[in-house]
């Protein structure tokens, strides 16, 4: 009876779990580490679940759970991360849009805005600053070093895509765009454009994909900056 009792308190979890993650029916959410809200949640059903009787139905399960108000909690969490999913994806459109306003733009070298010029690294930093407001560090190398390793496959429009060009790792970035494609500003001579990640020079030189995150080295452009 006991394993019995656990069994249906590990499928109480589960599907709470899945109530969190399983949006709109068909839009899964990533699994990013989990808040301190959802932990917290987690541990009230966990803790319902196991205060009930062993012989408790799913029925009475889910109406332990939403005598305690929990269900009722899952679904404002489920609703902010949607939200905040949606918020992300629209900005990433966002970030695609701009960047592409600034093709033909020249190449310059340390040169941080479109009357100047762009380098690789001054274009992306300025895109990401117009756009979402974060300001990422000055180099293509401090740039990958600021933001979060995900795999090549994993890529989405807006994430950074880095190349050693110089050859040093990360010597070069520029801002995926979908279908394989990335844009960014070349080198001296040349201009902002789009390329193909899948032809041989940049496969060769492919040195790794980021996502931005607020996070510790990425600052708010509107934050006041501390003196250090």
């Amino acid at each position: 009876m006991k394993t019995q009792g656990n069994s249906i308190y590990l499928n109480q979890i589960n599907s709470l779990r899945k109530r969190l993650f399983l949006i709109n029916n068909h839009t899964v959410l990533p699994f990013a580490p989990m808040s301190r809200w959802f932990c917290i949640l987690i541990l009230a059903c966990a803790t319902a679940a196991h205060a009930a009787p062993q012989g408790t139905n799913s029925d009475d399960m889910d109406r332990l759970l939403a005598d305690k108000g929990l269900f009722t909690r899952l679904e404002d969490v489920s609703h902010k991360v949607a939200d905040k999913a949606q918020n992300v994806a629209g900005r990433a459109g966002d970030l695609v849009v701009n960047a592409m306003g600034f093709l033909g733009v020249p190449y310059k070298r340390g040169g941080n805005s479109a009357e100047t010029g762009f380098d690789c690294s001054g274009f992306v930093r300025a895109i990401y600053e117009q756009t979402v407001g974060l300001m990422l560090p000055r180099r293509a190398d401090q740039q990958a070093a600021a933001t979060q390793v995900i795999d090549k496959k994993e890529l989405q429009p807006g994430d950074l895509v880095f190349f050693n060009t110089m050859r040093r790792n990360f010597s070069h970035v520029g801002i995926y765009v979908g279908d394989g494609k990335f844009i960014h500003s070349p080198r001296s001579g040349s201009e902002i454009r789009v390329e193909d990640m899948g032809i041989a020079y940049w496969a060769r030189r492919f040195n790794g994909a980021r996502r931005v995150t607020p996070a510790e080295g990425v600052e708010s452009a509107q934050a006041p900056q501390t003196q250090r």
